[in-house]
């Protein structure tokens, strides 16, 4: 086993029953997301606006959990500490080797659109910078070794910006978007309508992150679905498409022209994994040169591979094959490791087995920028301040 430290790319948070409560003016606590019982279900879940889509809280902690996903804890005194405790994660941190790790959230939603189902402009603002003061107020144990990726009420540019400016002069480091702005009613990811976003982005340094199962989750789980191929086959099938689903939003951004307007943005594919990102790039600069899109839209000056190797990376966990044989299609400088701790699919119990079986024959320089350098550089983390023991030498 290495001993290197590793940044971790791609955790979440299960936040604590005051995350709003404790941070909304008074006059929004009567509409608070907030922690109930569901009576349908019978385990404790949050409700945010109408509770049409509530989001059990178990499920988004089930690591370490007995039984295959989607038996997940019934609610907090369930979940395991680390999963809502910065110093609990802290420790489970040193546990496995993870200097830094990057938080995103689970109730806003992987694009903050749970949101919208508040219908008030002035409240889902509010619920936005709320969410993000406490992830500043959460961190504090140690802000060094915490990526805290800010949310954004999308739904409005220009509020959007406002909020990128005043989160990156807080401390925040990346910024949370999401991929398919269609599927909630706005335009696509090319029009201009945007541009206030891409300028905040640019001009404070945050990377924009396109996290997987940012669009609209609920019509994978439709109930003909359920009853044709069962529950935990569905939950299998909806991960793989969404890892393509960011594919697919990939090549939107590639096309869009936005990296072109906008050189010094970076974007991050979340949770998607690599495997796919060659035939990716190399679909998309054949498609683009046979289509002649350069023709049509002048400030294309590079092909779609070409503004990927300068403005975007990629995040893998699982995969052993890419990480061994396919960085040289990707480019090292543009992969990230993650485990997406402590969800379903994330890495747990075997974190250090699987760095090592995907990094097997990598020399220590590519180990290096996969495990931190490349996110080191990106969000700005601290070198850190010892070495790392395995626990049995601790």
């Amino acid at each position: 086993m290495h001993t290197d430290w590793v940044i971790d790319a791609d955790t979440h948070i299960t936040e604590p029953p005051d995350t709003w409560s404790a941070r909304l003016p008074a006059k929004f606590q009567d509409r608070a997301p907030r922690v109930v019982r569901s009576p349908e279900y019978g385990f404790e879940v949050w409700q945010i606006g109408d509770g049409s889509a509530p989001v059990p809280i178990g499920h988004t902690a089930v690591a370490g959990w007995p039984e295959p996903f989607p038996a997940a804890p019934t609610g907090f005194s369930e979940v395991p500490p680390a999963a809502y405790d910065a110093r609990a994660r802290l420790a489970y941190m040193d546990q496995i080797g993870i200097w830094a790790m990057a938080l995103y959230p689970n109730v806003g939603g992987f694009g903050n659109e749970a949101f919208l189902g508040l219908g008030d402009p002035e409240l889902m603002l509010a619920c936005v910078q709320a969410y993000n003061d406490f992830l500043l107020d959460w961190i504090e144990v140690d802000p060094r070794r915490f990526i805290p990726i800010c949310a954004t009420p999308f739904w409005d540019p220009v509020a959007s910006a406002r909020e990128i400016e005043r989160c990156a002069a807080a401390g925040h480091k990346g910024i949370l978007f999401t991929g398919e702005p269609q599927r909630f009613g706005q335009p696509v990811l090319a029009a201009r309508h945007w541009d206030p976003i891409w300028h905040a982005a640019q001009e404070t340094g945050l990377p924009v992150s396109f996290h997987i199962g940012s669009g609209n989750l609920t019509e994978e789980y439709s109930a003909e679905r359920v009853e044709a191929y069962g529950l935990r086959a569905v939950n299998a099938r909806t991960a793989v498409g969404l890892f393509l689903e960011n594919g697919k939003q990939l090549a939107d951004l590639l096309l869009s022209g936005v990296l072109a307007r906008f050189p010094r943005l970076r974007v991050i594919s979340v949770e998607s994994g690599i495997g796919f990102l060659p035939f990716l790039l190399e679909a998309a600069d054949y498609a683009f040169e046979y289509s002649g899109v350069a023709d049509e839209r002048p400030e294309f000056e590079m092909k779609p591979s070409e503004y990927f190797a300068r403005q975007v990376f990629g995040c893998y966990f699982f995969e052993e094959f890419a990480p061994r044989h396919l960085l040289d299609r990707i480019g090292a400088d543009k992969v990230l490791f993650e485990t997406d701790y402590p969800h379903p699919v994330c890495l747990y119990g075997n974190v250090r087995e699987k760095i090592d079986a995907g990094l097997a024959g990598q020399p220590d320089e590519t180990r290096r920028k996969l495990l931190f350098d490349n996110a080191a550089q990106l969000y700005g983390v601290e070198a850190p301040d010892r070495v790392w023991l395995p626990p049995q030498h601790a």
